[in-house]
């Protein structure tokens, strides 16, 4: 701009220097011919204005495409700022998704547990009900008893009085099992209520909201006995904020895991060191609801791994039978999914799977061929000689054929929502 200002200046003092040249020259006309062409100053200083308006136009354009050049990078800045946004929101939408999810499922729960409740209270009314009732009988007949005693002492009661106080104390000791049973029920579902309650607020964390109503979770269950395993209670494990049941551990080699199948069934070992909790037990366990079964290995290294499947298990008359289907976890699987494995013992041999108990030890779930994946087999040091006796230890072959020897082993159990 500045270079025009003074173009515009240049031009009209030349063309006013000119004109003053012709009227000087008016008187000469007649003697001298007009020239056709500009005088050479004039010329040189238009010439160097144009020059000068030259360098500026190009000064003035390498500044423009300098700024054009800044307002393309913020506009690449601007689009990949955008793109990131977008893909935050697109995943911030799925999360949002799987809550809703958890909520519809979690809403469900709490309906089926609400009606248990109900049902329950109805129950535990009716039996108060009936203990009311049965205690006044009970009374009217010990008095009706101590009249008849009173007033024939040397006669024998008579058998029907007996009957009928036997009838009386059997009624009265079910009443009294039932109503254990019932607060034990409520206890076990006032524990589970706890941890939807744990999962509501955390729900209500990420911003979605919640009802407001109270939620349990799980059918109840009647309590368990361990006649073999003496425990005063099933072992529970936190394990990313929920607990989880330990059926399982080995550590040192402190217990012998070659055991019967009367031991595999009702379980053996110490709850504070190596243990098996008891194929009938976690059989009454996991009977109502929809189980989870993780295993945690570690290996002599110190690495740590683990694999998570759903589950069914079988009762006794199917040998316990296994089924399972692989979830998650950070080591190849080395079980066999989709097919039934059966349970086995060096004293009690499934039909058709050999004698994989006596050859590979410990009591273990096998398929039709006996493999080399037992987490109860014998406890062996890192370095064991012949490979007989690395096939009896603990031992976890993928199906990739990687062999991993163990060091320590957990498994644990987890209701699925």
């Amino acid at each position: 701009m500045y270079m025009i200002k003074i173009i515009l200046f240049i031009v009209p003092v030349v063309i006013s220097s000119r004109i003053d040249q012709d009227n000087s020259s008016l008187d000469t006309i007649s003697s001298e011919p007009i020239s056709r062409f500009a005088m050479l100053d004039d010329v040189k200083i238009l010439a160097n204005g144009l020059l000068q308006l030259g360098h500026g136009l190009k000064d003035f354009v390498h500044k423009t495409k300098g700024q054009i050049n800044d307002i393309f990078q913020k506009l690449n800045i601007f689009d990949q700022s955008f793109y990131d946004l977008s893909l935050q929101t697109n995943e911030i939408k799925e999360e949002e998704k799987e809550l809703r999810r958890t909520t519809y499922k979690l809403q469900v729960k709490n309906e089926e547990v609400k009606n248990m409740s109900l049902e329950l209270n109805s129950k535990l009314e009716s039996l108060l009900e009936e203990k009311m009732l049965l205690q006044q009988k009970v009374r009217y007949l010990e008095e009706q008893l101590t009249n008849l005693i009173q007033n024939q002492p040397e006669t024998q009661e008579h058998p029907a009085v007996t009957s009928l106080k036997t009838f009386v104390e059997q009624q009265d000791n079910s009443i009294k099992d039932l109503l254990q049973t019932v607060e034990e029920q409520y206890k076990q579902l006032n524990q589970q209520h706890s941890q939807i309650k744990e999962i509501e607020n955390q729900l209500r964390r990420t911003g979605i909201k919640e009802p407001t109503e109270n939620s349990l979770s799980s059918k109840p269950r009647a309590p368990r006995t361990t006649p073999f395993l003496q425990l005063n209670e099933i072992k529970n494990v936190d394990h990313d904020g929920s607990p989880w049941t330990l059926i399982q551990r080995r550590t040192d080699g402190s217990q012998n895991f070659n055991e019967t199948w009367e031991n595999y069934k009702h379980g053996f070992g110490r709850l504070d060191g190596e243990f098996w909790l008891g194929l009938e037990k976690i059989y009454s366990i996991v009977k109502h609801s929809n189980y989870n079964l993780r295993f945690e290995l570690e290996d002599w290294k110190d690495d740590k791994h683990y694999i998570e499947y759903s589950f069914h298990l079988g009762d006794h008359e199917t040998n316990y039978t296994l089924h399972l289907v692989e979830i998650t976890g950070n080591i190849p699987n080395a079980l066999p999914e989709h097919k039934d494995l059966v349970f086995s013992t060096w004293d009690h041999k499934a039909k058709g799977h050999f004698n994989c108990p006596e050859s590979s030890s410990g009591g273990w779930w096998w398929h039709d061929v006996c493999g080399e994946n037992n987490l109860n087999g014998k406890y062996n040091k890192p370095r064991t000689k012949s490979k007989p006796e690395r096939r009896r230890g603990i031992c976890w072959k993928s199906q990739n054929g990687k062999l991993y020897s163990i060091k320590s082993t957990k498994m644990l159990i987890h209701p699925t929502y």
